[in-house]
């Protein structure tokens, strides 16, 4: 029965959760702009304190890949990766609109087959980080960075009903709201919890990542701001 530790920094939320067997033992999290670097490792502690458990105690790490905060993936993925190194433990690495996708279907609804999932995350203005999947997580359209407007999903809105989910979601309510098929849930943010399920697949079936040479997945190229007067 594996305890494995889990991290979610894809968004401003930053989340980490302990869970063994796929059953989430407690869950930390809080959304606030720029606190990963602040708070991932006291979180880490707090969990496993929480839990009775200790670091030897476990059996891997995983952790949300991407896409999402360039900032926030590069925390997450050090991090996890040095406590990997420090405790000689396999590296789960989980995309983050699929691990969405998997916590909403378990935690919020029952689906039929023309039920589809379109995790979302913010990636600035009117442009999110998304993928639709159908009612058993299998992939409709791959990951890829969209700007939304109305006629987004027209073509699989016709004949589906589409959850959308997530901070990317919640700020195009107003576009997508506009289809009767489709359904936008805007207080449903990313979290640590949502990686249990296939964190355990991962583990049952030795899917790990090289600790040494593994990268978040970007998506796109880090733009700087630029700094204010």
């Amino acid at each position: 029965m594996p305890l494995i530790l889990q991290i979610e920094t894809a968004t401003q939320t930053c989340s980490v959760a302990l869970a063994k067997d796929g059953n989430v033992l407690g869950t930390i999290q809080k959304t606030e702009k720029n606190i990963h670097a602040s708070h991932i490792t006291l979180f880490i502690d707090d969990i496993l304190k929480q839990s009775g458990k200790a670091y030897k105690d476990l059996d891997a790490i995983a952790v949300s890949m991407g896409p999402g905060s360039y900032t926030g993936l590069r925390i997450g993925v050090s991090t996890a990766k040095g406590l990997c190194y420090a405790l000689d433990k396999p590296l789960i690495a989980i995309n983050s609109l699929e691990a969405m996708a998997a916590g909403f279907k378990q935690k919020c609804f029952s689906v039929n087959a023309n039920t589809l999932f379109c995790p979302m995350i913010d990636a600035r203005r009117m442009e999110v980080y998304y993928s639709i999947f159908d009612n058993h997580l299998n992939i409709i359209e791959e990951t890829a960075a969209k700007i939304i407007d109305q006629e987004s999903f027209n073509d699989l809105l016709h004949d589906n009903k589409i959850y959308f989910f997530g901070d990317g979601a919640a700020k195009c309510e107003d576009v997508l709201g506009l289809n009767l098929n489709a359904r936008v849930i805007d207080d449903y943010l990313c979290n640590a919890d949502d990686l249990t399920f296939l964190a355990l697949e991962k583990f049952k079936n030795k899917d790990f990542v090289d600790v040494a040479y593994f990268e978040p997945f970007y998506l796109k190229d880090f733009v700087a701001g630029k700094k204010s007067n």
